[in-house]
């Protein structure tokens, strides 16, 4: 169960960034009167904090029988959280002079990398078992 604890922390300090960023970005658009980060805002706060979040603590209330399977999974909910939204962030505000097609592939990778993440979750819940002793 220490590896989980380990995912379980990674996941929850990655969610409070998502969180910070997320609410910073939604405080930024009420200052401002501009709402052009909504789709990001809203993406960064469900899926960064919300989703990251609930991964944490569910690796600290139960035990996964197979560690392969949930390590893939803690693995691509971090890469893909950060490639959809930042990918969403390149996209759609263009803050860089980067292509159309590289800036369109780091937002479908990244998106399809947390969707496989999302799979990867529901196995895990079919692999709940007692803890080792």
């Amino acid at each position: 169960m220490k590896h989980q604890k380990v995912w379980s922390l990674w996941l929850v300090r990655a969610a409070a960034v998502f969180g910070l960023i997320g609410a910073g970005l939604g405080a930024h658009m009420a200052g401002s009167g501009g709402y052009q980060f909504r789709a990001i805002h809203a993406h960064i706060l469900v899926v960064g904090w919300l989703s990251l979040f609930s991964w944490a603590a569910y690796y600290r209330l139960f035990f996964i029988r197979s560690k392969k399977i949930a390590a893939l999974h803690v693995y691509t909910a971090l890469i893909g959280t950060i490639g959809l939204t930042g990918g969403m962030w390149l996209e759609f505000l263009k803050p860089f002079p980067l292509p159309d097609i590289v800036t369109l592939l780091i937002y479908i990778i990244g998106g399809s990398i947390l969707l496989l993440s999302f799979f990867l979750f529901l196995l895990t819940t079919f692999w709940i078992g007692e803890e080792e002793k």
